[in-house]
């Protein structure tokens, strides 16, 4: 017996299947967009508290040191908030496939 789909013998060979699209789990595009604007507002927002902490840390005025600290700074929010959206996004696309099958089930 073949494990390959539609092949003559394994189980996605019957018709019903060909009916029934398989539930996505790509997020919607307003939650990839929302989720892309919430990354870019963290790394503005930790850049710039980097660059005003390391400036009024340092008496001499050293914009290179501040400037480095604030781009820095901005990496680390961004991949922070990144990781979480990321987390977000699998988890709300998990919860929709399980509400598909769920409704599929009960018709």
């Amino acid at each position: 017996m073949s494990n390959h789909p539609g092949e003559q013998g394994s189980p996605s060979s019957d018709n019903s299947s060909a009916t029934r699209r398989p539930a996505s789990a790509e997020p919607s595009m307003f939650s990839r967009i929302a989720a892309l604007v919430a990354v870019i507002i963290a790394g503005l927002c930790g850049g710039l508290i980097g660059y005003a902490v390391m400036d009024l840390q340092c008496d001499e005025g050293c914009p290179v040191a501040a400037g480095s600290v604030g781009v820095a700074s901005a990496a680390l929010a961004a991949v922070g908030v990144a990781i979480v959206a990321v987390l977000t996004l699998r988890a709300l696309s998990e919860w929709q496939a399980i509400e598909t099958a769920r409704q599929a089930d009960q018709t």
